[in-house]
């Protein structure tokens, strides 16, 4: 019987080729995130997919920042790169910056001078966009375009020297400009920018564009696969003729499908004016799509891994749906999480015939899928509060909960039937009336007594008030930000936060630590947020269990 062959994608049938035919005797890849922001769930497939393929042939993986833009990079965004990759589950080889390498980088930028392939221009950004054509027409070549080898180097060692101002001058390739892709006409190899950098300070007053930087940064390294998204794929011929002009190690660059989501915007720009505009409260938001806001929200690292395993490698960009990656997060919290008993809408519900002024010690499992996780103490009482949901005063009959004359188990507990209800001047329910059946007890029950529904509730007098941010999708529209004339900010969900300050947990939760993410029974998955006091616990909803979700 012969073995199941496995399947492999695109990528890894190029590695698996490239080693058999010896061209690699071993695999290099890296993840080149520029700390200009916060990562988000796009780089998410662009960490595993560079990690993960290399950890699965023998291969190491660098992470090296792409900090060549003084202006938008800070300190600040490097350690929370760092942060989130970990935690994540990754460890790089190697750590590198791509402003190690500017000095090695500026010689390269020398050489092609010298070889012809570089001249100094002197016109603006405006006069360059002019000259540069349509993706139908060619460009025209610039005035200075012609300069000697001699007259480029000495301005471009003056540049460098700082003396001149920002935008005087820029270094440009010299290829075609008739060129069919756009970025192979004359493309900007270094700018002025007499800006401090986090990294080198102020040595440097001229900086190499993301082009010139990132493909040498890969052969400097020797990166065998350099993998990254697909909207870096007309870049390619740019990437491999800075490798073939200077003689340098080949690295090689392959694209696969960006991680788009559904309701999810991963435009960094575009993130940094939802924070700029207060529209969340920072990058960590919990309904941000960044990593620090799914983590902040109780997204598990291992259900962000398996989303990006489910969805897989593709060659073609697609939107991936967002109840796809709750299900991952679902099935992975349902592993571990404790279930714990949380009222958020309380109403009042009174056992008549249970005894005053006393309450009795129950157990409960803590996860039905982990019997290592133990059990913890319940207190039951004659006064409870149940979610005002799970009552109804005239109830259809397919409605397994609380009505008068109904009977129904709380969890853990009794079985209990409806006598009556009280409402307040407002006609609200305001009390339930029952009596519970005492020999009808979780784990004993012997009272014969049926009931087909089971709800959670908590003792009045030992539950402890909660505060529930309620968080939903942060857009309306399956694709934010995509609809011409539209602007992504009126896609916002004005709903996506609703605090709920009125819900009682158990006592039992007042001892787990912030971060913690339990699950509330029949409701969904919540996080322990940062914010919680003694005095306050704050709980962020991860998650519900069933999608309430209806498409504007």
């Amino acid at each position: 019987m012969s073995e199941k062959r496995e399947s492999l994608n695109f990528l890894e049938q190029i590695i698996e080729e490239d080693l058999k035919n010896g061209k690699y005797t071993s695999i290099q890849t890296r993840f080149p995130p520029e700390p200009n922001g916060y990562l988000h769930i796009g780089h998410t497939k662009a960490i595993w997919v560079n990690f993960t393929i290399a950890q699965k042939y023998g291969g190491k993986t660098n992470l090296r920042f792409d900090d060549t833009n003084p202006s938008t990079e800070e300190t600040i965004f490097v350690e929370n790169i760092q942060k989130d990759i970990k935690w994540l589950g990754y460890e790089w080889d190697n750590l590198f910056f791509a402003s190690d390498y500017f000095e090695q980088l500026y010689n390269f930028a020398e050489q092609l001078i010298i070889k012809g392939f570089a001249y100094v221009d002197d016109l603006t950004s405006e006069e360059i966009a002019e000259l540069k054509g349509t993706p139908t027409s060619p460009g025209k070549n610039s005035p200075y375009r012609e300069r000697t080898v001699d007259e480029n180097l000495a301005i471009f060692r003056d540049m460098r020297a700082g003396k001149y101002k920002d935008g005087e001058k820029v270094l440009r390739a010299k290829i075609d400009m008739g060129h069919t892709n756009m970025l192979m006409r004359d493309p900007l190899l270094y700018r002025i920018k007499h800006q401090h950098h986090h990294k080198t300070g102020d040595t440097w007053c001229i900086y190499p564009m993301y082009d010139f930087a990132h493909g040498q940064s890969d052969s400097i390294e020797e990166i065998t696969h350099s993998m990254c998204s697909l909207e870096f794929i007309h870049h390619r011929p740019l990437y491999n003729w800075f490798i073939e002009k200077l003689g340098i190690y080949p690295s090689k660059q392959r694209e696969f499908a960006r991680m788009n989501v559904s309701y999810m915007i991963t435009s960094k720009r575009k993130l940094k004016k939802l924070v700029e505009n207060g529209i969340v409260t920072g990058w960590d938001d919990p309904r941000m799509p960044t990593v620090a806001g799914m983590r902040r929200r109780g997204y598990p690292a291992s259900g962000i891994r398996l989303f990006c395993e489910k969805t897989g490698i593709a060659k073609r960009n697609n939107l991936q749906e967002i109840a796809l990656l709750e299900a991952c997060i679902k099935e992975e919290l349902n592993k571990t999480c404790h279930r714990m008993m949380v009222v958020n809408d309380p109403v009042k519900l009174t056992i008549k015939n249970y005894p005053e002024q006393t309450h009795e010690t129950l157990s409960a499992i803590n996860n039905p899928e982990n019997e290592s996780d133990g059990e913890r103490e319940l207190i039951f009482s004659k006064h409870l509060y149940i979610e005002r949901a799970d009552f109804m005063e005239d109830a259809p009959k397919k409605f397994f909960r609380l009505s008068p004359g109904r009977n129904v188990r709380l969890k853990n507990a009794y079985i209990i039937h409806c006598e009556s209800f009280v409402k307040n001047d407002e006609g609200q329910i305001e009390e339930i009336i029952c009596s519970y059946y005492p020999d009808s007890k979780s784990g004993s029950d012997t009272s014969g007594v049926k009931a087909k529904g089971t709800l959670h509730w908590v003792s009045q007098e030992h539950a402890i008030p909660c505060t529930i941010r309620e968080y939903d999708r942060l857009f309306k529209t399956e694709a934010p930000g995509t609809t011409e004339g539209v602007d992504f900010l009126d896609e916002v969900n004005e709903k996506s936060l609703v605090i709920n300050k009125k819900a009682y947990m158990e006592p039992a939760l007042h001892t787990y630590p912030k971060g913690e993410t339990v699950q509330f029974m029949r409701i969904g998955y919540f996080r322990i947020d940062e914010d919680s006091t003694n005095d306050e616990f704050i709980f962020n909803r991860t998650v519900l269990l069933r999608d309430s979700w209806k498409k504007g």
